[in-house]
């Protein structure tokens, strides 16, 4: 029974190394995959293709030229062995004069005889030369003498010594006689045309990856509220489809708004009217502690019903387009200081970005009243790189709590226990101003200050 324990054990041991060793090599090879769609649609056509044509040149290279290199070679090794014979049976031929014609008139071989100490000793054989091995193989095999092959000195001629009794047979003979040539032909061609598919095939495949890019372009731009009036659906058909969804959902999300903004626009002219007649009765009885209170509640009523309608209103249809956000900057810093407040600006790189002004400042001028509404110091700084812009509003306040930053951005919420519960307010600030950052693709994240107050930041992308 502890012998079965422990053979269990191994097992999961094993199972938990191997299982840690898969994921382990699942995420090194997602590191190393390439994460857009043009380069890894690229893989999908080059990967297949360098295979398929390995394959193609192993198998060529193995049957082919292999064997075809060995028997030419054997057929060469066979003419050197039948001129032996020849220099063996008839001996009458002193000069060899005979000899040589055949060779050079039959086989193609040219023919010469050295002393018999003429035989160099033997080199180092050439690194990965197939014609060297097969020559050698068939030479010891048919002819079983010692010989000398040089088949690197003369890029068009093999040179080959064999030694006989009384003489050292040296022959030269073509180098594609004994070398199956037209290989390279074979891999100039099948690399050639392997490269001009491939940039038909790249061509081909960037027209296509083309659409997306714009699809993902207009989708982003209209995510930060900014047109993309060349859009169309081009390229594929299923392109051309996601194309033709999203702008039949852009259409219905702006004609929603359009909706919303009508409706508000209705009922924000029939309470104002209703309001103007209140002010209008006020006015003709005349001035009293009480009528006075009553004034003062219909102003509260309408600047709340204006703050109702600017939060349900968002940003109304306005277009985006280049703003100076540093001049943008110094105009909340006066209306800071002519309200009493200390107020400083710094901006840190280009100031031209592409927001929409008016909703975009007011953005930034609802956190501004905010810090001005419970601090007396307030800090804006701008940042702007080639991907974000940053804009930072620091104040010396009480601050919000950590587990309340969350929840102060819901609408008409208003951490009384935190801030000046005197101050008015509709709770609708904050609402309003991640609205509109988020409108231009960005957020707002509240932090705490350096100058112990709360830091509220603004990310939006340029």
């Amino acid at each position: 029974m502890s012998t079965l324990d422990t053979g269990l054990t191994f097992i999961r041991t094993a199972s938990r190394g191997v299982s840690h060793a898969s994921g382990w090599l699942g995420r090194w090879f997602k590191e190393m995959m390439p994460k857009g769609l043009y380069a890894r649609a690229l893989l999908i056509i080059i990967v297949p293709m360098v295979i398929l044509q390995s394959v193609v040149a192993f198998v060529f290279m193995e049957r082919h030229w292999n064997t075809v290199t060995r028997r030419l070679s054997q057929a060469v090794t066979q003419d050197v062995a039948s001129l032996i014979d020849i220099y063996k049976t008839y001996p009458q031929d002193k000069d060899r004069t005979q000899l040589r014609r055949i060779a050079q008139q039959r086989l193609g071989l040219v023919v010469d005889f050295l002393p018999v100490n003429d035989m160099p000793p033997p080199g180092p054989k050439p690194f990965f030369s197939l014609l060297d091995q097969a020559l050698s193989v068939q030479l010891g095999r048919q002819i079983g003498r010692p010989f000398w092959i040089d088949t690197v000195g003369r890029s068009s001629l093999v040179e080959i010594r064999i030694k006989l009794d009384d003489s050292v047979m040296r022959v030269f003979a073509q180098r594609s006689a004994a070398y199956a040539s037209n290989s390279e032909i074979f891999l100039f061609w099948m690399v050639g045309t392997s490269s001009i598919l491939l940039i038909v095939a790249v061509l081909f495949l960037r027209n296509q990856i083309k659409p997306i890019l714009r699809l993902a372009d207009a989708a982003e731009n209209f995510g930060k509220g900014r047109e993309a009036p060349d859009f169309r659906p081009r390229g594929a058909r299923e392109v051309r489809r996601a194309a033709q969804a999203f702008m039949e959902m852009k259409a219905r999300v702006e004609r929603s708004i359009e909706q919303r903004t009508a409706m508000l626009a209705g009922v924000s002219h029939d309470l104002r009217t209703i309001l103007t007649r209140f002010k209008l009765e006020l006015a003709l009885i005349g001035n009293s502690p009480e009528v006075d209170g009553m004034r003062k509640d219909v102003d509260e009523m309408s600047g709340m019903l204006e703050a109702y309608l600017a939060f349900a209103r968002g940003d109304g249809g306005e277009q985006a387009r280049p703003t100076d956000m540093e001049q943008a900057l110094e105009e909340l810093r006066s209306d800071a200081e002519r309200q009493g407040h200390v107020a400083t600006v710094t901006f840190h790189g280009l100031p031209v970005v592409t927001v929409k002004p008016a909703s975009f400042k007011r953005c930034l001028a609802n956190l501004v009243s905010n810090a001005a509404r419970h601090a007396d110091t307030i800090n804006i700084t701008g940042h702007r790189d080639h991907r974000y812009l940053i804009v930072t509003i620091d104040d010396d306040g009480p601050g919000i709590p950590q587990n309340m930053r969350e929840e102060v951005f819901k609408p008409f919420l208003r951490l009384d226990d935190a801030r000046n519960q005197d101050e008015g307010g509709t709770g609708l600030g904050l609402a309003i101003a991640r609205d509109i950052a988020r409108s231009h693709g960005g957020d707002i994240t509240l932090g705490d200050s350096p100058m112990g107050g709360l830091r509220a930041s603004v990310r939006v992308p340029v």
